[in-house]
This record gives structure tokens, C-alpha cells and sequence, in this order.
């Protein structure tokens, strides 16, 4: 298994979490993003810059990953896309994104994406906060062990 994430809008908080499973379960994590990262010195953490473009990190992101790798990511498309390969994704909020809901979960989003292109204010996801964290961290581990028993 190896962690790829979507680093351009990650949360720093949620990166230090990563940053501290990677090293205690001993799994590769890999930061995408179109700017330099500052990464912790570890065997286990690093980063690739890609170029500035329109979704340039989740084209690499889900070139690299494969079946049984964890894609943390925000990006609905692109968690469609690499479940579509097998790959696991997990919001940084702690949504497991399944299968089942996906295609849902697309819909909604080009729903809004339309309203607001037409000048509706949709009004935008909460802020991010303390429960979010505490569910990304309980769902990465419990991801983590499991991967760990097999």
C-alpha cells in the first residue's frame, strides 16, 4: 500500500497526521502538488512537484496509484476516478468514498458547480474543524490496520 494525497488543498493539520502514520506504520506517502512542500526527512514521506494547471496533481495522482493504495483527496472526480481502479480514497474530513455513493456524490457536485457558474451563491462547505480531524485520524487507522493484518 501506498498513500498518494492531493496535496494543493490538503489541510496542514491533516498532512501532519499523514506525516505521523507514514512513519509509525511504515508506509510510503507520497505529496502531490504544483508547488514545493516542505516534508518532514523520512524513507517513508515524500513529495512530487507538478506543474501549475487544471487538475495536473489528480491526472499524476491517478496515473501512479494502484489497486490497494489510499488516494486522500477532497476531489470528487478524482475519487471517482481512482475507485474505478481499485484504489481506496478518503476524504480529509473522513468520508471513505465508496463506490455506491460516487456517482451521487458527482452529481451533487456538478449541480452546484452549475448553479454557481450561473450566479446562484451556493454558499460553500463548512469550516473545517476539530470533529473533521478526530474522523480523518479514526478512519486512516483504522484504514491502516487493516492493511497492516493483511
Amino acid at each position: 500500500m501506498e498513500i498518494w494525497v492531493d496535496a494543493d488543498a490538503c489541510p496542514v493539520v491533516i498532512k501532519n497526521i499523514l506525516f505521523r502514520a507514514a512513519v509509525r506504520w511504515k508506509v510510503k506517502t507520497t505529496l502531490v502538488a504544483n508547488q514545493m512542500l516542505n516534508v518532514p526527512s523520512s524513507i517513508y514521506i515524500q513529495s512530487r512537484q507538478v506543474p501549475r494547471g487544471f487538475d495536473v496533481a489528480d491526472a499524476y495522482i491517478s496515473q501512479h496509484a494502484s489497486p490497494g493504495d489510499l488516494v486522500i483527496t477532497a476531489d470528487i472526480p478524482l475519487a471517482a476516478e481512482v475507485l474505478e481502479k481499485g484504489v481506496q480514497a478518503l476524504n480529509p474530513r473522513g468520508e471513505l468514498y465508496c463506490t455506491d455513493t460516487i456517482r451521487e456524490r458527482l452529481a451533487v457536485r456538478d449541480l452546484m458547480e452549475t448553479l454557481r457558474s450561473a450566479g446562484i451563491e451556493t454558499g460553500g462547505p463548512k469550516a473545517f474543524d476539530q470533529a473533521d480531524t478526530r474522523a480523518f485520524a479514526g478512519q486512516l487507522d483504522k484504514l491502516l490496520a487493516r492493511y497492516a493484518k493483511a
